[in-house]
């Protein structure tokens, strides 16, 4: 359908660390399907959690901040579409891909909204109750500002969505809701994995870099952990994710039933060998990848409103959707210690993927979307009066301070 497609990669991708990842792995295996010829650029540092993209038949490239090579190196490529992974991506590429390949379809993922995540960041360091992000910051105007200059932005949640179109008055023609996806035959069936009395003790799993995930953390111990523990004196938590070399020395206590783990290399074996997840997320934004995780592999979840925002209703959930620490201390018990709501609440998780996140239901509205764009992209360009601005004058400035920085490295050469 496709002759040429390059991602832009903030990192190389890491699914078995970051949701990020997982995400990014979807989309890459999405248009390899859909294209002849499909690159993956970075800037970053090959890592051992990175995916082998090579045996996908990706052709990977390391690129450089900065540097008109990159130029060269887009042109001679010519792809149909390109995408960028998250807003500073497309910051510092985009006007180098617009001006040498001017017909590709621009395309960025935002993964998550960012200045949704740090508004609601803020508002828990200044213990302020409300969430819609406060007027227009530098993240909030930079991000948007790059939905704007994209010719088509995917969008991971609903809620976020309706913030886009609805508080910032974004077009919906330039948005595209495309969340986690599962095929009904990649669904696994539930009985072959252990059941309630096979299954023993908590876990909550995520990546310790990213700023939520070492919140809940350290929230889940000082406030949750112990109450739970005093209810269930010989219950245990194991906590996993990469990065966490540090976390063992401050927050490992056997003695009270908190263990860190650390990375585990089977998530599947993570999940089911345990009876609940835990993620009482405090802040963040998009879906997370550890409570699709717990969908998928039939493990009954705990969380808050912001860990199940976007995914579906909190009487719904497979398992319980709590803000207030003492509920969710009572949801976490009463959920270890009941076989019957275990089973209910495990099966709740079966028709949330059915219903919301099925690949069958979304990828072909994905591809025709794409198509459309392809054959009246000049018309759909100039209906965007708003990104046609912000390419006039604001892209200008990140172009030239990208020119000023390449000359001054050269001469310091």
């Amino acid at each position: 359908m496709f002759t040429k497609v390059v991602f832009i990669g903030l990192v190389w991708p890491e699914p078995e660390t970051t949701a990020a990842g997982s995400r990014m792995l979807q989309l890459i295996h999405f248009f390899s399907d859909l294209s002849e010829e499909l690159h993956f650029a970075s800037t970053a540092l090959w890592s051992d959690y990175s995916y082998p993209l090579e045996e996908m038949g990706v052709v990977r490239h390391s690129i450089q901040l900065n540097d008109s090579s990159f130029d060269q190196w887009i042109k001679a490529i010519d792809p149909e579409i390109v995408v960028f992974d998250r807003f500073v991506i497309e910051e510092q590429f985009s006007w180098r891909v617009r001006e040498n390949c001017p017909a590709a379809l621009r395309i960025l993922d935002t993964e998550d909204l960012h200045f949704l995540r740090e508004s609601r960041r803020l508002n828990l360091r200044d213990k302020k109750s409300y969430d819609d992000p406060e007027g227009y910051d530098d993240i909030t105007l930079r991000e948007l500002a790059s939905i704007y200059r994209s010719d088509l932005s995917l969008i991971i949640s609903e809620e976020e969505m309706k913030l886009l179109t609805q508080t910032y008055q974004v077009p919906a023609h330039i948005l595209n809701y495309l969340p986690f996806l599962i095929s009904k035959d990649d669904l696994p069936e539930y009985r072959s994995f252990p059941s309630f009395s096979e299954r023993i003790d908590f876990m909550i799993i995520g990546n310790w870099k990213h700023g939520p995930n070492k919140d809940s953390v350290h929230y889940l111990k000082n406030e949750i952990w112990p109450e739970v523990r005093k209810q269930l004196p010989k219950s245990q938590i194991h906590v996993y994710g990469a990065y966490g070399q540090g976390a063992k020395s401050d927050l490992h206590d056997p003695e009270t039933g908190f263990l860190i783990e650390g990375w585990k290399e089977s998530k599947i074996e993570a999940f089911t060998s345990h009876r609940i997840c835990l993620a009482p997320l405090r802040y963040g934004a998009g879906l997370k990848g550890k409570l699709f995780d717990a969908l998928r592999f039939g493990t009954p979840s705990v969380t808050t409103s912001v860990g199940s925002e976007g995914m579906c209703d909190a009487k719904l959930w497979n398992g319980a959707v709590c803000d207030l620490p003492e509920k969710f201390v009572e949801a976490a018990v009463t959920l270890y210690s009941d076989e019957t709501l275990w089973n209910e609440a495990q099966a709740k998780g079966r028709h949330i993927l059915l219903t919301r996140f099925s690949e069958e239901e979304f990828l072909p509205e994905f591809v025709k979307h794409i198509q459309t764009l392809k054959e009246k992209l000049r018309l759909h360009r100039r209906n965007n009066v708003t990104g046609a601005l912000l390419w006039h004058h604001s892209a200008q400035s990140t172009k030239y301070l990208s020119k000023w920085i390449e000359a001054k490295n050269k001469n310091a050469q």
